[in-house]
Formats: C-alpha cells, structure tokens, sequence
C-alpha cells in the first residue's frame, strides 16, 4: 500500500495523549539517518523533535500526515527502524 491510499489523520482519528493532546510518534528509537536527515524510529527531523511541545495539535496533525511518505524513504534506504537498534 502507497503512502497516498493510506487514511489521511485527523482530529477525529488522531492517537491522544491522556491530557487530549495530539500524540508523538515516538517509539523510543531515536537515530538519525544522516542521508534523509530524518529519525529512523518516528521519521521526523531533528527541529521537528525539538519542537513538537511546542506545536499545536493542527500542527502536529500536519507533520503526522508528512510521515508515511518519510517512512517509505527510509524503507526504500534500507532505514526505517521498527525495534530498538544495537548500541555501536
């Protein structure tokens, strides 16, 4: 399945924290890909890490939308991290 047939997320079907905030896509794997520049667990870059308690839930809304594109990226690299990566 293409990035662009998957359910676009909106604050309707978007995943909250417990106080209703938009939630981080974080899953605890944080490395860089440095060709991409994007994380190789949730696929965001490093100001968009930096900055994401600060965004607003529209905000948030926006970059979720951008990640499955970033996450073939990454596949199609060789990339995408789905379990915690061994410590070099």
């Amino acid at each position: 399945m293409s990035a662009s047939t998957l359910t676009p997320v909106t604050a309707d079907n978007v995943a909250r924290t417990p106080e209703g905030r938009v939630a981080s896509p974080c899953i605890n794997i944080c490395k860089m890909h440095e060709p991409t520049a994007l994380c190789r667990g949730c696929a965001r870059t490093i100001p968009e890490i930096a900055g994401w308690s600060k965004s607003d839930d529209e905000s948030r809304i926006r970059l979720l939308n951008l990640l499955p594109e970033r996450r073939a990226l990454l596949i199609a690299h060789g990339a995408l991290a789905t379990e915690p990566l061994p410590k070099a």
